[in-house]
């Protein structure tokens, strides 16, 4: 073997021996029957578990049944006919589709009067059903500067805020990378989704950090979490690079951003949203098992 195949192959033997300690211990106490409904794992509560829907590829009604067996709370990004689902199951919709998309969102100024028309009836809603969480996307820059975008997000956002407090229900905007999947994102670092909760200056607006995303804008997870805590209200996951699963084939320590969490005594809610290479609902349940902390 070459010197530095050799090398590779050792690190990342010697990196997945407590992640894999932890999945054979966690798995060998688990009821063989969990994938079909019950009975439901209980969990040791101190990380509030949800899973988005669209990277399962399978009905929110089967992801659900799945999901609270394995002691999951909440199903992330459904659209308002969803919303109910979860209920069936003693779960939740912890996050809502909202009416902006990844490309067209808060930083057009000639869409906040039909957002805001739509945050009135959606939030509504929301509180309804019990949904704690809308999302709203920045946009894409096209062309816009930085500045100029926080400027129009943060006109928009106050606008929402009132109804928003109205109804009881938070308002994300989630962190995405611009460098891999979403080219020309707006509200792709830290520092800038920061300084919008700051202008918008309410306790209903707060960040979304996709810890995979910002993982590949600027690395540094753990700091970046203990420094913001009070500017994010959500969390989600996936392994990088390739936005699989978020085991020892990954360059990820989410055994210890969780432990982060639990430290800093996170009360929102951490979604996976990897996409499985292997069976879903096995990657799943390994997924929740490390992140159980």
């Amino acid at each position: 073997m070459q010197r530095r195949a050799f090398l590779a192959s050792s690190v990342t033997a010697a990196a997945s021996i407590p992640l894999a300690a932890k999945l054979a211990g966690a798995a060998s106490t688990l009821p063989q029957d969990t994938l079909a409904g019950t009975p439901s794992i209980k969990r040791k509560g101190n990380i509030k578990h949800s899973v988005s829907a669209w990277c399962f590829n399978m009905s929110v009604d089967d992801l659900c049944k799945n999901a609270s067996a394995m002691g999951i709370t909440g199903v992330d990004l459904l659209s308002e006919k969803d919303w109910e689902t979860p209920k069936k199951y003693g779960m939740i919709c912890a996050l809502a589709n909202g009416p902006t998309t990844i490309s067209d969102g808060m930083n057009r100024l000639e869409n906040h009067d039909r957002v805001v028309k739509e945050c009135e009836r959606m939030l509504a809603l929301a509180a309804k059903a019990g949904v704690p969480n809308l999302m709203l996307f920045s946009g894409n820059r096209k062309g816009m500067t930085d500045s100029e975008g926080l400027k129009n997000c943060a006109i928009g956002l106050k606008r929402v805020m009132p109804i928003a407090q109205k109804h009881g229900v938070t308002i994300l905007m989630e962190l995405l990378n611009s460098r891999v999947d979403h080219h020309d994102y707006m509200c792709d670092r830290t520092p800038w989704g920061v300084e919008l909760v700051k202008q918008v200056g309410s306790d209903r607006f707060r960040m979304l950090y996709d810890i995979y995303h910002m993982q590949i804008m600027e690395g540094d997870v753990i700091r970046t979490i203990r420094d913001n805590q009070q500017y994010i209200g959500h969390y989600h996951t996936a392994g990088n690079p390739g936005r699989n699963e978020i085991d020892a084939t990954q360059e990820l320590n989410y055994l210890a951003i969780c432990e982060t969490l639990k430290a800093i005594e996170f009360k929102g809610f951490l979604a996976q949203e990897f996409m499985p290479r292997r069976d879903p609902m096995t990657s799943l349940r390994e997924a929740i098992d490390i992140c159980d902390v």
